[in-house]
């Protein structure tokens, strides 16, 4: 049984810390993506009532990214867990959830917390920008492009700068710009010379 009497804290860290954490939580994400809630733009923050049930939610999905900072992926999924049976109707949890089995290679079940946190939130706020984020990395590896670019397209409208970037790799003209930049900077770095075209 999962006790939702947990006092709600949240611990004092610095930038670099919430990077840190960051990285380890979500990291196909830049580290401006935000992680925790006093780290995020107030316009994206998850619309939540400030109830017990949601208060002790928070706190036990923040001793999950806690446990993951901490490289203890197996406690951080039972606080994750524990966060989910303490207030069902939460989005962040699934989110964080579906990011612990994205990195153990279970893509079905994160498939499922990555709908949950997008139908949850309703497509709004931190969690659903997330979300978005995510499940498009797994439509990319799974070749579903199309469906992969819906999904950057509605986190960048959300403002994920993760999802912008992604979304201009996927333009082939752009990609193929990307690859001849990056051909001439390592033959640049090496001293060999770069053949330039005239017009």
């Amino acid at each position: 049984m999962v006790s939702c009497h947990l006092k709600y804290s949240l611990n004092m860290s610095t930038q670099h810390d919430k990077d840190i954490i960051n990285a380890i939580i979500n990291p196909l994400m830049p580290l401006t993506e935000c992680v925790l809630d006093e780290q995020i733009p107030k316009e994206l923050h998850d619309e939540e009532e400030e109830t017990e049930e949601i208060l002790n939610s928070r706190a036990l999905e923040k001793l999950g990214v806690d446990a993951a900072s901490a490289g203890d992926m197996e406690l951080a999924m039972k606080y994750f867990d524990d966060s989910i049976k303490c207030a069902p109707r939460r989005a962040s949890p699934y989110n964080n959830r579906a990011q612990g089995l994205r990195l153990n290679g279970d893509t079905i079940a994160a498939m499922v917390d990555l709908n949950n946190a997008i139908n949850i939130s309703e497509g709004k706020g931190r969690s659903a920008c997330q979300a978005y984020c995510q499940r498009a990395c797994i439509r990319i590896k799974q070749k579903e492009d199309e469906l992969a670019r819906a999904d950057l397209e509605k986190a960048a409208a959300l403002g994920s700068e993760f999802a912008k970037h992604q979304l201009v790799q996927m333009n082939p003209y752009a990609a193929m710009c990307n690859k001849m930049l990056r051909e001439a900077m390592e033959k640049l770095s090496v001293g060999q010379p770069v053949s330039t075209v005239k017009t």
